[in-house]
């Protein structure tokens, strides 16, 4: 029997086939398929947000397909398929986990998490003295991350090295600097570059006492984004008793909703 994975590969063949395949897939390149590859990725999330495991499993195979994408483009240029990216990806984990394949002993789940960064660390400087050049701290956080997820991985491998704040408290000192000096600029009717700068200082800070507190800040922040959503729907829903919408109602109507939204949440009524 054929395997599915085998078929994967075979229908991906057959779409970017020049004689008989799929248009749109012909005309796809690495930079048109990787918006693709990120939506992917984060409808896999929103199904475990959800504990969703059927549309899990239907997730997990999209974004499968998007791996099997590139690797035929890659065949097609002579470069790796498919069954090299999976050779790769199987040697890193055993190189990474000398602690399962090998003769190193990990008790706990913190000193794996210790030793996979220094396996990293590792890497990178091998890579850097391969290319000629000194490694740094932040080598290999990509500009590409989502902002605050590059900003959290900034500060720890910074933190790494001893560039890091004592106490989480003094962070909240410069969180209150940075408010100051964003109300300053705004008061003064700075260019929007000026004013962009200093918020962008203000979430940086944020993010810094976020990991200094242990909480990941894009969890956090979408589990605001949640609440904000649901507290919203629900003005919707009594100002539709009503017989009334949004765009008809005052803020201070609004507001009056939302407050009590936020107090039927905490079940007071």
């Amino acid at each position: 029997m054929t395997r599915n994975i085998d078929r994967l590969i075979d229908v991906m063949a057959r779409l970017r086939d020049p004689n008989g395949g799929c248009p749109w897939d012909l005309v796809q390149t690495y930079k048109t398929i990787a918006p693709h590859t990120i939506e992917e990725a984060y409808e896999v999330a929103d199904a475990i947000e959800k504990d969703d495991k059927t549309a899990l499993r239907e997730e997990l195979g999209d974004l499968l397909f998007q791996v099997v994408y590139y690797s035929q483009m890659a065949r097609e240029e002579g470069l790796f398929d498919f069954e090299e990216v999976a050779g790769v990806i199987t040697d890193k984990m055993i190189r990474r986990h000398p602690h399962v394949f090998g003769p190193e002993e990990v008790k706990t789940s913190d000193q794996q998490t210790s030793r996979w960064e220094e396996h990293k660390a590792a890497e990178r400087a091998a890579k850097a003295a391969e290319e000629g050049r000194a490694p740094s701290a932040l080598e290999g956080v990509i500009p590409a991350l989502p902002a605050l997820t590059r900003a959290l991985k900034l500060q720890n491998r910074a933190a790494r090295v001893g560039f890091d704040w004592t106490d989480a408290r003094d962070i909240l000192d410069k969180i209150e600097e940075e408010v100051r000096e964003l109300r300053a600029e705004m008061d003064a009717g700075s260019a929007q570059d000026r004013v962009a700068d200093e918020l962008g200082d203000l979430l940086f800070a944020l993010v810094n006492l976020a990991r200094r507190l242990k909480v990941e800040p894009e969890a956090a922040l979408r589990g605001t984004n949640a609440k904000f959503e649901r507290r919203f729907h629900r003005i919707e829903a009594l100002l539709a008793e009503q017989g009334r919408k949004p765009e008809g109602a005052t803020l201070d109507e609004m507001e009056a909703f939302w407050q009590q939204a936020k107090r039927e949440e905490r079940g007071e009524g």
